[in-house]
C-alpha cells in the first residue's frame, strides 16, 4: 500500500519512521522545496492503519505547496503525521517522549522540512520539539516564537469571506447569513469577526455545549451538525474537517458561497466543477486559510511588524478576487483557477 501511494505522488521526498517501542509511525512529506524549505504542520492522531496516515501526509503536503505559492511565502510544501495508538494527553510524559523522538527525526533532515502545529498539536508542543531541533515554527511567545497562528488564520478567512460576498452580491457582510461549521481555534474566532461585521450568524459544532456558548454570546442560531448541508444561508464556512464538498453533498447545498478554514474541502478535484455548475462560488481553501502560514513566516522568518502583517492578511481577500476573475475569464472553476495560479508561481521559480 505504501508503494502505491508514494508511486502516485508527485513530491520530492517521503520519510517513514516506525518507533517500535512506542507503537508509533512518523511520516514526513516533502512535496516541494522550489520556493524554499518545505514547511507544514504536524498532526498527532490515531489512524486505523499506517497507510491512512501516509495518505494524509501526501495529500496535505501537496496542498501546502499550493498554499505557500498562493500566499507568496518563502517556503515550499511539507506536512508530517505522528500516528499514535492513542493521542497522549497534553503535558504527559508519553506525549513528551513521542515529540522529542519526532524532533530528532525532523532534525535529521537538516532544514529540508520545517515543522509547525496542526491537528492535536499546539505551541507548547512546538516548545518541546525545539528542545531537539531548530527547524520548528510556532513556539510560544514566552519561548521566542510567534505563538498560536489560529487568530491570523481566522482573520484571513474573514477577509476572504468579505471578498467573496462582495464579488457574489456586491455588498458588505451586514445581514448576510453565514453558517460557521466548527467552532475551534479558528472557527470560534471567525464568529467574533463576523459578529462585529453585523453578519447574521448560524453556528454548529459536534460539541453541543460549545455551540450553545458561542450562540449565547453572539446571538447566533445553532444548527444541528447533521443539518448543515441542507441549511439555507448566504455563506457556508467549513472550519472543521476536510472533504465536506462531494458529489453527494453538493447537490443538497443551499448557499451561494462556500468559504472556510478547513483544509482539503473538496472530496475530489471534480467537485470544484460541480460547485461551479451549481452556481456556488467556492473560495479555494489553500488560498483563504493561508493566514496561519503568513503569520509564522512573517513574524518568525521575515521580521514583519503588526501593520505589515495586517496588510498581508487583508491581501488574502485581494488574492481571492483575482482567483474569481481568472475563473470567470478562463471559464473554469475557482478551484482550477487557484491551482493554475499557484502552480505557475512554482514553475516560474523553478525556471
Amino acid at each position: 500500500m505504501f508503494e502505491e501511494l508514494i508511486g502516485d505522488w508527485d513530491g520530492e521526498q517521503v520519510v517513514v519512521h516506525h518507533e517500535r517501542s512506542m507503537s508509533t509511525w512518523m511520516f514526513v512529506g516533502v512535496h516541494s522545496t522550489v520556493l524554499g524549505p518545505a514547511m507544514g504542520g504536524t498532526r498527532l492522531k490515531s489512524y486505523s492503519a499506517p497507510a491512512e496516515a501516509l495518505d494524509d501526509v501526501l495529500r496535505l503536503s501537496s496542498a501546502m505547496t499550493l498554499k505557500h505559492a498562493a500566499a507568496d511565502t518563502p517556503f515550499g510544501g511539507g506536512k508530517a503525521v505522528i500516528a499514535v495508538p492513542d493521542v497522549p494527553a497534553p503535558g504527559s510524559e508519553d506525549r513528551r517522549a513521542v515529540l522529542l523522538r519526532y524532533a530528532e527525526l525532523v532534525g535529521s533532515l537538516h532544514g529540508t522540512y520545517v515543522t509547525a502545529a496542526d491537528m492535536n498539536t499546539g505551541e507548547a508542543d512546538m516548545d518541546t520539539i525545539r528542545e531537539r531541533t531548530s527547524y520548528v515554527l510556532g513556539r510560544s511567545k514566552a519561548n521566542g516564537g510567534a505563538g498560536d497562528p489560529g487568530a491570523a488564520t481566522a482573520r484571513g478567512v474573514f477577509h476572504g469571506i468579505e471578498a467573496a460576498v462582495r464579488h457574489a452580491f456586491g455588498t458588505d457582510l451586514v445581514d448576510r447569513s453565514v453558517l460557521v461549521q466548527g467552532l475551534g481555534s479558528v472557527g470560534g474566532r471567525l464568529v467574533e469577526h463576523l459578529h462585529d461585521a453585523d453578519a447574521t450568524l448560524l453556528v454548529t459544532d459536534l460539541d453541543a455545549s460549545r455551540a450553545s456558548s458561542v450562540a449565547e454570546r453572539t446571538g447566533a442560531r445553532v444548527v444541528a451538525p447533521e443539518d448543515v448541508i441542507r441549511t439555507e444561508c448566504d455563506v457556508l464556512s467549513p472550519c472543521a474537517t476536510g472533504k465536506v464538498l462531494t458529489e453527494a453533498t453538493i447537490r443538497h447545498l443551499r448557499c451561494r458561497i462556500v468559504a472556510g478554514a478547513a483544509n482539503n474541502q473538496l472530496g475530489v478535484a471534480e467537485d470544484g466543477e460541480r460547485l461551479r455548475d451549481a452556481g456556488i462560488l467556492f473560495a479555494p481553501d489553500f488560498v483563504i486559510n493561508a493566514g496561519g502560514v503568513i503569520h509564522l513566516a512573517g513574524y518568525e522568518t521575515l521580521g514583519w511588524d503588526e501593520a505589515t502583517m495586517a496588510k498581508r492578511l487583508e491581501a488574502i481577500g485581494d488574492t481571492l478576487l483575482d482567483v474569481f476573475e481568472r475563473a470567470e475569464r478562463d471559464g473554469v472553476s475557482t478551484a482550477a483557477a487557484a491551482d493554475r495560479m499557484a502552480r505557475a508561481r512554482v514553475a516560474a521559480a523553478r525556471g
